[in-house]
């Protein structure tokens, strides 16, 4: 972590320095001569964004092994060869002797058998082990040894360093430790690679989504199972914002109504959506009644807080002038605090929005049959990591087209937000 935030300060350092030797852009923007704390003057940095996504892409295959990556730029990976370390045994009689161990480390694509090593002479014989990467094993030294355990005999050094039970030392193929019992314990270097099932590499979430959408998944095809959680989403937030956005400006401009909903809206706020599933379920079943009522519970206050919010940031200096005009109620509210309220309004549908993405995988933890957030769940119980991390980007990715959709609508309908 700390090392990304070094490298978003480097690049943004270097980016100063590149900029300063660009020619300024002439828009709006650059002729204004106060830029900090106005809003409307700051603006996406492209060669920003794309740093960013480049350098999260680089950071992940760095720490998967990708292929797609040169090997100069992967992170230390597992132990993975031959390599062998010695044991001090100590008898019950005082008398010691040291034996040693093959150890061979192969990868998750190979199986290999220990190597043959020749016993050699004295109380402790010489060993070999064989195991997979990011794997341990357990050495029953003793097993081919002239004393044992049962005799007494007991493991005090490893590669010279004094151990006992219950300790472990480093060893040039890894950690290797004793038991409580008195064996080994075998485990590799791991290195700073994340192991498949944790973490896989971009390529193997890539071929995964190439073969899930020509085959489906679990008899359903993936474009379906974006249908249906994209119709939950839309449907829910839309039915959240038709009654949370009056409610709010009935909150913002009656005192009564204010006085008799804001206890309940500032009561439900903080309760998340995911703590409702169980009363929905007893409301409307397990349906797609209750999936969509849990999304619009999640989008309902949000709504709400936002347009009463927009009314609250309408200048009295508007409302005043237009009633000097003779404008009535009505006009008011049409020309004065419905334009007015838009930008705070479409700020709470952006969120709104985000906070139904993030519930809908909860959604349909409820008997769903299709659904992105199904096929993530079931993905999950199989440890199929690939299509779990396959499925947030996805739903990631919907996401910021939809929030780059009603940026762009917002610009339409509210071009006056930012300019006084």
């Amino acid at each position: 972590m700390i090392g990304y935030v070094l490298l978003i300060l480097l690049f943004a350092l270097v980016w100063r320095l590149v900029k300063r030797a660009l020619t300024p852009r002439r828009d709006f923007t650059s002729l204004k001569t106060v830029t900090f704390g106005d809003e409307s003057a700051v603006v996406s940095n492209t060669v920003a964004s794309v740093i960013s996504v480049v350098v999260v892409f680089l950071l992940w295959g760095a720490f998967t092994g990708s292929a797609l990556l040169p090997r100069f730029l992967h992170a230390p990976g597992p132990f993975i060869g031959q390599g062998s370390f010695t044991y001090t045994v100590e008898a019950a009689d005082g008398r010691r002797d040291d034996a040693r161990v093959d150890v061979t480390v192969y990868d998750k694509d190979g199986v290999v058998d220990p190597a043959a090593v020749a016993p050699g002479e004295g109380i402790a014989k010489d060993d070999s082990i064989a195991l997979q990467a990011y794997r341990s094993k357990l050495l029953l030294w003793d097993a081919n040894d002239e004393v044992t355990r049962k005799d007494g005999a007991r493991i005090v050094a490893i590669d010279g360093k004094p151990v006992g039970p219950g300790g472990e030392v480093e060893t040039a193929i890894g950690r290797v430790a004793v038991t409580d019992k008195g064996t080994l314990n075998v485990v590799p270097a791991q290195g700073m690679q994340m192991e498949e099932i944790w973490l896989p590499a971009p390529e193997a979430v890539w071929h995964r989504l190439i073969t899930i959408w020509r085959d489906g998944y679990q008899n359903v095809t993936l474009a379906e199972h974006l249908s249906y959680s994209l119709f939950r989403v839309v449907v829910g937030f839309l039915l959240g914002a038709i009654v949370g956005i009056p409610l709010g400006y009935a909150m913002g401009l009656s005192d009564w109504f204010r006085g008799w909903f804001d206890p309940i809206v500032e009561f439900m706020r903080p309760v998340p959506p995911l703590a409702l599933i169980p009363l929905v379920i007893i409301w409307a079943g397990i349906g797609e009644q209750g999936k969509i009522i849990l999304l619009f519970l999640a989008a309902l206050w949000i709504m709400a807080i936002a347009a009463r919010s927009g009314v609250s940031g309408v200048k009295i200096s508007k409302v005043h002038a237009a009633y000097s005009l003779g404008a009535s109620k009505v006009q008011i509210l049409r020309h004065v605090i419905i334009p007015n309220s838009l930008p705070e309004i479409f700020t709470g549908a952006r969120v709104a929005m985000g906070v139904c993405w993030g519930t809908v995988v909860a959604a349909e933890l409820v008997a769903a049959e299709k659904g992105i957030g199904k096929m993530i769940v079931a993905a999950a119980k199989f440890q199929s990591t690939d299509i779990v991390i396959m499925g947030i980007i996805l739903i990631g990715v919907i996401g910021f087209g939809i929030d780059l959709l009603m940026r762009w609508a917002e610009r339409i309908l509210v071009p006056w937000k930012g300019k006084g």
